[in-house]
């Protein structure tokens, strides 16, 4: 998963401490999804989009499918 946290955030000039107070977790929550290293629950990532006021489409884009993923098979 390709995620925007950290641009958003930084956009906003908060620290990873401030996000984190903001939405309910540790810092080194923020850390870890920033780096990619941990996808964040629904209501995590909700109250990420809800804080930083940026659609959730926006701020997660999930891993593209590979080319033959929605071909049925026959």
């Amino acid at each position: 998963m390709i995620n925007r946290v950290k641009a958003y955030r930084e956009h906003q000039r908060w620290s990873q401490a401030e996000l984190s107070k903001k939405i309910g977790v540790s810092r080194q929550t923020i850390i870890a999804i920033e780096r990619g290293k941990f996808d964040p629950s629904l209501r995590v990532a909700f109250k990420l989009s809800q804080v930083l006021a940026v659609p959730l489409d926006m701020l997660f884009d999930p891993d593209p499918l590979p080319p033959n993923a929605l071909k049925t098979r026959t």
